[in-house]
């Protein structure tokens, strides 16, 4: 931990690895994805301390991280884990939709005696 207790906002998300360089890191807070306590940051030398909770727009998602720990350098991922708490919400579940035709399963493609039987039935008797 820092001797004055706080850590420029970029080498904490680095750190923690949330993102894999300090320049994305940098360059995250300078586009305002990053909000601390809920006040947007456009510069990558705020300051972070233990209790602060950060809100994160990365890669289509929100991540909110609740700031437990400051470290001196970057560590392991299991380290690095241990530098916050995630809040985020669950992710929405996506149920695909069912398939127009349903076949059994492993019953595989239709042959094409299959076919003409269908193609039979559709259409009526072709002799």
């Amino acid at each position: 931990m820092s001797e004055t207790g706080r850590l420029r906002i970029d080498k904490w998300l680095w750190f923690a690895r949330v993102v894999k360089t300090r320049s994305a890191a940098a360059a995250l807070c300078e586009d305002g994805s990053v909000r601390l306590n809920g006040a947007r940051v456009d510069q990558a030398h705020k300051p972070v301390k233990v209790g602060d909770v950060l809100t994160v727009a990365l890669h289509g998602r929100v991540k909110v991280l609740k700031v437990l720990d400051l470290a001196e350098r970057r560590g392991p991922y299991s380290d690095a884990q241990h530098l916050y708490e995630d809040l985020s919400p669950e992710p929405p579940r996506f149920d695909p939709p069912s398939p127009v035709a349903e076949r059994d399963a492993g019953s595989g493609r239709p042959t094409k005696a299959d076919r003409r039987s269908l193609d039979r039935l559709r259409w009526g008797e072709e002799d």
